[in-house]
């Protein structure tokens, strides 16, 4: 959305990254990836697509393009894949149009026919259903032709990814107020300015890995992690000292040790993506763990809740499931074939279980592309031994 070339130093260059900058180029920006440093180049106007704008499975891509399309005057087809298809859209649609925008969803759900301009004025979105409503809202609104005010309704989950898309804003040049608690939010009309940004490593990955070394490993060091962040995965680190972890903290990195886990009370309201790492813990801990915050889980890219108790059970670890409480009976996981139903995530906290068995087979695999590619390498460089078939 701004004029000119920004640089992003230490790009993820995943599945998700790789469908927001096809999705862009559909509207005229241009990404160059090379050497570890994504290119971006806007024409400080965007363009009318000339096809459907594919999003991939990423939920944030297709929401965030919604908002963005809708600050232009041009009708855009917005579409995704099979679990994109089951992600709900409706309460940013409906908060378009109060704005002024058309948005047009399947009942709720992807696919979204949108056109704009979006005007201004006051709206309103719930809290507790997705965070990525309010970002979205959050990046369009400098562009509306009035100022925008956003209010919050109920409990807002994920705030720390809000303070994320403010901290964002502000390095291209848009300051917008903000309440204290992020409940209300007001947007006058302004511009975007290129910049360079270097990304931090990534906290929600760097949880599977760190919770691998607490579960099998002699010592395991993750670098490149910064401690002073706005990510919310970073508490990782305190669910692991309240499992007894071992974890050493450096400038930048981080060093676990294998570790007799204990059972936790864990609320992931705010942090919902440890989920699944959480529960591969818990299993892992000798004795009955609870994890609070679950009812988003059940619309990410599977039923989380559902499969990681049907996981878990697969390897003779017992779960008692709620609305929104999941508890685990860990002890002694064993040999499993599992299914993540294609969910990059899943895949990968049973792949931290199978550190403490004989052996398990993940199928689909190749689903980590979605946010981490060279974590079946990563992993076989810390020791594991993975075959792939």
């Amino acid at each position: 959305m701004a004029k000119g070339e920004s640089n992003l130093y230490s790009p993820l260059l995943c599945d998700d990254t790789l469908a927001t900058s096809h999705a862009l180029s559909k509207i005229g920006v241009v990404t160059d990836w090379n050497n570890g440093i994504a290119k971006v180049i806007g024409s400080g106007e965007l363009k009318k697509p000339v096809c459907t704008i594919f999003c991939g499975e990423s939920a944030t891509t297709l929401r965030f393009m919604t908002a963005i399309c809708a600050t232009t005057g041009y009708e855009a087809d917005i579409t995704g894949g099979p679990s994109l298809l089951r992600r709900p859209v409706n309460d940013l649609a409906l908060a378009l149009q109060e704005i002024g925008a058309s948005c047009i969803s399947e009942k709720g759900y992807p696919p979204v026919h949108i056109r704009g301009p979006i005007k201004g004025g006051s709206v309103e979105i719930p809290g507790n259903v997705s965070s990525q409503y309010v970002s979205a809202l959050l990046l369009a609104a400098p562009l509306a032709e009035m100022p925008v005010e956003i209010h919050v309704r109920g409990r807002l989950e994920s705030k720390s990814y809000i303070g994320m898309t403010l901290d964002m804003q502000e390095r291209f040049g848009v300051r917008v107020e903000a309440a204290d608690d992020f409940t209300d939010f007001r947007v006058r009309g302004q511009a975007y300015s290129p910049s360079s940004v270097k990304i931090e490593g990534d906290w929600s990955s760097a949880a599977f890995l760190l919770a691998g070394g607490i579960i099998a490993g002699k010592k395991v060091s993750v670098r490149g992690l910064v401690h002073e962040t706005l990510q919310a995965d970073r508490c990782v680190l305190q669910i692991l000292e309240q499992m007894n972890g071992q974890a050493n903290l450096e400038s930048d990195s981080v060093t676990v040790e294998q570790s007799q886990l204990e059972p936790a009370e864990v609320d992931v309201s705010n942090c919902p993506d440890l989920f699944p790492v959480i529960c591969a813990l818990c299993a892992a801990a000798d004795g009955v763990s609870t994890i609070r915050g679950i009812r988003r889980l059940r619309i990410k890219e599977s039923n989380r809740v559902l499969a990681m108790s049907s996981g878990l059970k697969e390897m003779g670890v017992r779960t008692v499931e709620s609305e929104d409480l999941l508890t685990i009976h860990g002890g002694s996981p064993h040999k499993a074939i599992i299914n993540p139903h294609r969910d990059h995530r899943i895949a990968m906290a049973f792949a931290m279980l199978a550190l403490c068995t004989s052996e398990v087979t993940i199928l689909d695999a190749e689903c980590v592309g979605k946010s981490y590619p060279s974590f079946w390498s990563d992993l076989q460089s810390l020791g594991a031994k993975v075959t792939m078939r």
